[in-house]
């Protein structure tokens, strides 16, 4: 499954880190886009959308702490 996210970072160095923390979490394949402000999710079979995001949102506030994701 696939999802769109809006993102709030504030350049693309950020966008790089927030991209590198998400395709750490596990189930899970992101690609983000400064310019755009959109995070692309794809998500692994049988995984749980809403417990994977929360891990991703983790993840990226640890590398960049005022990075927001509109879930």
């Amino acid at each position: 499954m696939k999802k769109t996210y809006k993102i709030d970072v504030d350049c693309a160095a950020c966008a790089d880190k927030i991209e590198l923390a998400a395709q750490k979490t596990e189930g899970v394949a992101a690609t983000v886009s400064f310019m755009t402000q959109k995070m692309k999710v794809e998500f692994a079979d049988g995984s749980d959308e809403k417990a994977v995001m929360e891990n991703v949102v983790k993840a990226c506030k640890r590398v960049e702490d005022d990075c927001e994701i509109y879930l």
